[in-house]
């Protein structure tokens, strides 16, 4: 469950480095983000003499939460930590590799271009 002031590791190589959400896109009014949303973040760290830099607002779509995710089968996922993927406009990812586990509910919401970038998919 992600809300705003909520901070979060980057899991592609975009070259920032934490996030922190400022705000939730398309929720209704659900209060909180889960895996799949889309947020508007402000970069708090990020690498030197990239094309994304420090205080950069950008929007992000969340691919790992610490609260669980539970399945239409029963199963429950929970991961170590909260982290989004940097994408564009047009929710095409910014960077070129997405790393960690990325959960295959994500490919429902039609992002299948970060399926197709990610190392592992469950």
């Amino acid at each position: 469950m992600i809300q705003p002031q909520t901070f979060l590791n980057v899991a592609d190589n975009s070259g920032a480095k934490k996030l922190m959400c400022i705000r939730i896109l398309r929720t209704g009014h659900r209060q909180y983000a889960l895996i799949g949303d889309v947020i508007v973040a402000v970069i708090k760290k990020a690498v030197p003499h990239m094309s994304i830099e420090r205080s950069e607002i950008i929007r992000a779509v969340i691919v790992r939460t610490r609260k669980e995710l539970k399945r239409d089968n029963g199963m429950r996922i929970r991961y170590d930590d909260n982290a989004a993927v940097v994408i564009n406009k047009e929710g095409n990812p910014k960077g070129t590799r997405v790393f960690g586990a990325i959960p295959e509910e994500l490919r429902k919401l039609r992002f299948t271009k970060i399926i197709s970038l990610a190392l592992e998919v469950f």
